[in-house]
């Protein structure tokens, strides 16, 4: 439950932990295999509530899913199986499946629920119609009605907002009548487009682009059934590797050197700011070296922002990192609420132009109110660690959004939580 509060003292960590499983990986994974005739299966699946949206999303669109293992086991079809599809907060499963979704000659209708219901849609519309659907926003803004089918043909995709719908088009559009190409203006988040891509070619299916201006998409491709491992998740690992920076050594087990992940630029930032970096054997582990003030580009990796604030908070001097003009369309105004939350506890953080500044100093401690963004909750929780006093973290229970186990392993790890 998002209501829940957590408070979190000051802390030293230590110790091993695994990431999470990618809730980026999994959904791309999970849309490919709802259209790949036969069984798909899925180790080491990410069961946090984005994903389970985008699990009800290809259930709903004819697929069958066993989630009773430890493995999900998926047999592909897309046989519309209702009118609508339930997408919760997650924001890549409805832009996902809008595209997909579209593949149907049958109306369909993606709902959101919480903060995603303000979170910006417009970018749908006129590609999808460009390429013969019909569909429909409330002003821009979820729920969507969409009827298909998709014909193919020639779109301009605008990829300033999200590159999350365009990993929808590149999913659907080799099942659709014929070859298309997309032209794409200003795309952001590049790493996971190769994410995608990658995805796709592991179920058989190709996509060629022109440097990312204009990807061609080949009607009439047939998706085959794959065995999928789902890679450690970078994005949620980026709270422990700040943390062992800033508050003890972790080694963090599971992720993929050669990710395609946009995150794995957390390791760029982790040498900016001097902390001691070593893999062995498949493990990351981070500990605190000479910290400094650091600067950083997370334009294509805003997820990193929470991490990386309270990372600046421990680094003597003004970091500064940019790319807050991404932020505004996340599971909240998350620059803004950086900087009102992080101030009721000490933070001096503020904006200047596309930067967003910290200056370093240790936090007092107090009460932050998450906003319903999980990496909000969980950078709070890092923060907390070398603050005075402590930090209550109102509305902790949204970390389930990408994370269900954050808290449990943060106090195995050495955190000293209280309800």
């Amino acid at each position: 439950m998002t209501s829940e509060t957590k408070s979190v003292r000051s802390s030293r960590l230590e110790g091993v932990v695994d990431a999470p499983p990618s809730k980026s990986h999994m959904q791309r994974a999970a849309a490919a295999a709802l259209l790949a005739e036969g069984i798909t299966v899925l180790r080491r699946p990410s069961l946090c509530d984005d994903a389970k949206a985008a699990l009800r999303a290809i259930q709903a669109l004819g697929a069958d899913v066993d989630d009773s293992g430890p493995d999900v086991r998926i047999r592909g079809g897309f046989r519309p199986q209702t009118r609508k599809i339930d997408c919760g907060e997650a924001g890549l499963c409805f832009r996902l499946f809008s595209a997909i979704a579209a593949l149907s000659s049958r109306t369909v209708v993606l709902s959101a629920r919480g903060t995603l219901r303000a979170r910006p849609m417009d970018m749908i519309e006129g590609p999808l119609r460009r390429l013969g659907a019909v569909c429909r926003t409330e002003g821009g803004f979820p729920p969507l009605e969409v009827r298909g089918p998709l014909r193919g043909g020639e779109a301009d995709v605008d990829g300033s907002v999200s590159s999350q719908f365009l990993s929808g088009l590149l999913i659907a559009l080799p099942k659709a009548e014929t070859s298309s190409v997309l032209r794409v203006a200003d795309l952001k988040s590049r790493p996971y487009i190769d994410l995608t891509i990658e995805v796709l070619e592991g179920f058989g299916v190709r996509v060629d682009h022109d440097h990312y201006r204009s990807f061609r998409i080949e009607a009439g491709q047939s998706f085959r059934p794959a065995l999928v491992e789902i890679e450690g998740d970078w994005s949620g690992a980026s709270i422990w590797l700040a943390a062992g920076a800033a508050e003890g050594k972790i080694a963090v087990r599971g992720l993929r050197r050669d990710s395609r992940q946009a995150d794995t630029k957390m390791l760029e930032a982790l040498d900016a700011c001097g902390a001691r970096v070593a893999w062995a054997g498949g493990v990351l582990s981070v500990e605190p070296g000479r910290l400094r003030s650091f600067s950083f580009d997370a334009t294509d990796a805003p997820d990193l922002f929470p991490a990386l604030t309270a990372l600046a908070c421990r680094c003597p001097g003004t970091s500064r990192i940019k790319g807050i003009g991404r932020l505004a369309n996340k599971e909240s105004d998350r620059a803004s609420v950086l900087i009102r939350e992080f101030g009721k506890i000490g933070g001096a953080l503020g904006r200047n132009g596309d930067w967003l500044e910290i200056r370093g100093s240790r936090l007092r401690g107090g009460e932050i109110e998450s906003h319903g963004d999980h990496r909000i909750a969980m950078a709070a929780a890092i923060a907390a660690l070398g603050a005075r006093e402590p930090v209550l973290i109102a509305g902790s229970g949204c970390v389930a959004k990408s994370y269900p186990l954050f808290f449990e392993d943060l106090k195995r790890l050495g955190g000293d939580i209280h309800e």
